[in-house]
């Protein structure tokens, strides 16, 4: 049996995993016609929520397809910072449009991963997350110490407008962007990607045994994930027209997505979106109306709910950790 073959065929595909699909479709139905809801004088604040709500769950469901190969990562942030930067350089050094500069965003955020991929290899558990953390330091170092006259130094660095500001333009563009991540994860889900990820997490030699290419399917998730990530760091900088290394790569920025997935159902599709919507549209709430102890609030009710739902949300319709979608 060769490295890259794997035993068996997928049980299912997604045309006969329909049912599991159409809270998704519900999903994309909503998000298309949201920005023409009769929202009066709160719709571009809505608005603005639901750009930074599809921009969450694209960064969590980057992480899930990571964590799906068993890779705990807590690099997500130098993926995104990477991806945010990069995209920022290619608009305003190299005068890129900004699709060209966001996909090689995405291509600079992929190549770092695979190095940090190939060192990283044979570690794993608390080892693994210790050497992802130091990365994303030693990344947010270097970017802070270039020449302020080419990435901002520790002062930060303008980015220009996506779409020139237009709000409605700018939230179809995010969207777009959540449609590809999605697909990518149902890829995962319903390929044979699945099973070697799945065998992966299980034990490394016992996935090596049954034909599995360990060295090669963890690169892909890392190349796959930090490609999406630093997706998510473009749509970020390009609506806050500003970037910093102390926000971009902070360790919240890598914990937010871990938090997201778990919260929503870990190894799902549809975990990491409803996670995602449900903890920033409740993280709004809380900042409104607690004010300055919303954060405490909301981390009360974060850990109640992953103490009580191990499986996250999508635990409550008989899903996680694997289910339909």
């Amino acid at each position: 049996m060769s490295g890259s073959t794997l035993p068996g065929k997928p049980r299912r595909s997604p045309w006969a995993s329909a049912r599991g699909l159409v809270p998704l479709g519900v999903f994309f139905v909503l998000a298309l016609v949201f920005p023409f809801l009769p929202f009066g004088d709160r719709a571009e604040f809505l608005l603005q929520i639901a750009y930074f709500t599809m921009v969450a769950a694209i960064l969590a469901l980057s992480w899930d397809i990571l964590a799906r190969s068993g890779q705990l990562s807590l690099a997500h942030a130098a993926f995104y910072g990477l991806g945010a930067y990069s995209f920022a350089l290619f608009m305003t050094k190299l005068s890129f449009s900004w699709i060209p500069a966001m996909l090689l965003a995405g291509v600079v955020a992929s190549l770092c991963s695979l190095v940090l991929g190939a060192v990283t290899l044979r570690l794993s558990g608390m080892y693994f997350a210790i050497a992802t953390l130091a990365f994303t330091e030693v990344v947010r170092t270097v970017i802070q110490n270039l020449p302020e006259s080419f990435a901002g130094g520790a002062n930060g660095l303008l980015v220009p407008a996506i779409l020139g500001g237009n709000s409605r333009a700018q939230f179809y563009a995010a969207f777009a962007v959540l449609v590809v991540t999605v697909l990518a994860s149902l890829w995962v889900r319903f390929s044979r990607l699945n099973y070697a990820f799945a065998a992966i997490r299980q034990g490394e030699e016992v996935a090596r045994v049954l034909g599995v290419n360990v060295v090669r399917f963890k690169l892909l998730a890392f190349a796959v994930s930090s490609f999406l990530a630093a997706l998510a760091g473009v749509l970020f900088a390009g609506k806050t027209f500003f970037i910093s290394p102390g926000d971009t790569f902070s360790l919240a920025t890598s914990i937010a997505p871990l938090t997201t997935s778990i919260f929503g159902g870990l190894y799902t599709t549809l975990g990491p979106v409803l996670g995602a919507t449900v903890l920033r549209v409740a993280e709004e709430g809380l900042h409104t109306y607690v004010k300055n102890g919303y954060l405490i609030v909301y981390g009360l009710v974060l850990m109640a709910s992953i103490l009580f739902m191990p499986k996250g949300l999508m635990g409550l319709f008989g899903r996680g950790k694997g289910g339909n979608a």
